[in-house]
C-alpha cells in the first residue's frame, strides 16, 4: 500500500477507535415481516428468541438449513409496523426468497425494503454522544429522534450506534453527522475494527458449510429454551454432547496474507484463512475456523510464501 494511502488508513482507524467515525451500511438487505403471525412465524424459522422481543428490542439471530448449516446470520429489530432483519447483501435475495416461500397460509407479509431504507453506522466511544442518542444501551435498543426535519432511528450496536432513516433523507444525515463532528471512514478501516473485535462475518469468515458453534455465535444468535426451528436438532446435539470439531481463532501472523490461504498444523491442513488485515495496533492478524488440534499458542505455515500465523484467543488483545 502506497505511503500515503497508509498513513489515511491509520487515522481512520484511529478515528474509529478513539471518537467516531461514520460507515455507509446501506447495501445491506433490509426485510420488513409484518402482520398478526409475525413473530410466531419467524420464531420457527430463526435461530434466536424472536416472540420474546418487546417492541424497541432486538436480537442476533441466524437462519439455518436442516442440518444445522448457516444459511445467513442477521439482526432483528421489532419495529412499531413489523419485525426487521438486515442481512448482509450476498445472502438476502435467498433469505427472502426462503421466508415468502414457507410463509404460505400464515397472515404473514414479507416485504424485500431494502432501497426504501438507509443505515449509516457510527462506530466509536463518542458515535451516541454526537448522534444525539446519550445512553441508548443495550445494544439493539431503539430511539427515535429528529435531525433538524429527519426523522433518524437510532439502534445501540456493539461499537456505537446505527441511524436508520429514508433512503432519500441519507445524504443530508451524513452532512448533519460530518457537521457534529462525526468522520466518514472507508470500509477497509471498519474492517480492521471488525476483525479485532473477533466479529465473524457471513460470506467471508463463515458460510453455507458452517455450523453456528464454528463460527462462535451460539451464546449470540442461539436459543435453547424456545420452541423448534429449522436446524433446532443438530446444534442442539452438538452444544449438549461436545464441542465441535473447528473453531473461530484469531491468527497473528508474520506477515499480510490472503484470504483463502491454507493453514497447516505440521503436515495436516486445519484450515483456510477468512477476513486478514493488517491492524495500525496489531500488525497483520486474520480469522479463521481451524481444526480443534490448532490450539490458542499453536504455529500454523500459511499458504506456500513462508508466512506463519499464531493461533490466539478472541477478540484480539
Amino acid at each position: 500500500m502506497p505511503e500515503a494511502a497508509t498513513v489515511e488508513l491509520d487515522a481512520q482507524y484511529r478515528q474509529l477507535r478513539e471518537e467516531s467515525a461514520m460507515v455507509d451500511r446501506s447495501a445491506r438487505g433490509k426485510i420488513l415481516v409484518s402482520g398478526p403471525d409475525a413473530a410466531e412465524y419467524l420464531q420457527g424459522q430463526l435461530t434466536n428468541d424472536v416472540e420474546a422481543l418487546a417492541e424497541g428490542e432486538g436480537c442476533y439471530a441466524a437462519l439455518l438449513d436442516r442440518k444445522g448449516h448457516l444459511q445467513s446470520d442477521m439482526r432483528v429489530l421489532h419495529l412499531p409496523d413489523g419485525l426487521w432483519l438486515d442481512i448482509e447483501p450476498g445472502p438476502a435475495p435467498a433469505v427472502l426468497s426462503h421466508l415468502r416461500t414457507y410463509s404460505i397460509g400464515r397472515e404473514v407479509e414479507i416485504a424485500d425494503v431494502t432501497e426504501e431504507w438507509a443505515i449509516l453506522a457510527l462506530v466509536g466511544p463518542r458515535a451516541a454522544e454526537l448522534a444525539g442518542f446519550e445512553g441508548l444501551r443495550p445494544q439493539y435498543a431503539q430511539r427515535i429522534r429528529r435531525w433538524q426535519e429527519i426523522e433518524v432511528l437510532g439502534v445501540a450496536t456493539a461499537l456505537g450506534v446505527d441511524l436508520i432513516v429514508r433512503a432519500g433523507d441519507a445524504d443530508r444525515l451524513r452532512g448533519l453527522a460530518l457537521a457534529a463532528g462525526v468522520v466518514e471512514v472507508g470500509e477497509e478501516a471498519a474492517e480492521i475494527v471488525r476483525i479485532e473485535s473477533g466479529t465473524p462475518r457471513f460470506g467471508a469468515d463463515m458460510s453455507a458449510e458452517t455450523m453456528p458453534a464454528e463460527a462462535g455465535i451460539v451464546d449470540a444468535a442461539v436459543s435453547f429454551t424456545k420452541g423448534c426451528y429449522i436446524g433446532q436438532e443438530p446444534v442442539a446435539r452438538l452444544h449438549y454432547k461436545g464441542r465441535p470439531n473447528r473453531q473461530l481463532r484469531g491468527l497473528e501472523l508474520s506477515a499480510p496474507a490472503e484470504a483463502g490461504a491454507e493453514l497447516r498444523l505440521g503436515d495436516r491442513t486445519v484450515g483456510r484463512i477468512g477476513s486478514s488485515c493488517v491492524s495500525p495496533a496489531r500488525g497483520p492478524i486474520a480469522l479463521a475456523i481451524v481444526r480443534r488440534e490448532a490450539e490458542p499458542g499453536a504455529e500454523l505455515a500459511v499458504g506456500e510464501a513462508g508466512v506463519t500465523a499464531r493461533v490466539v484467543d478472541l477478540p484480539f488483545g
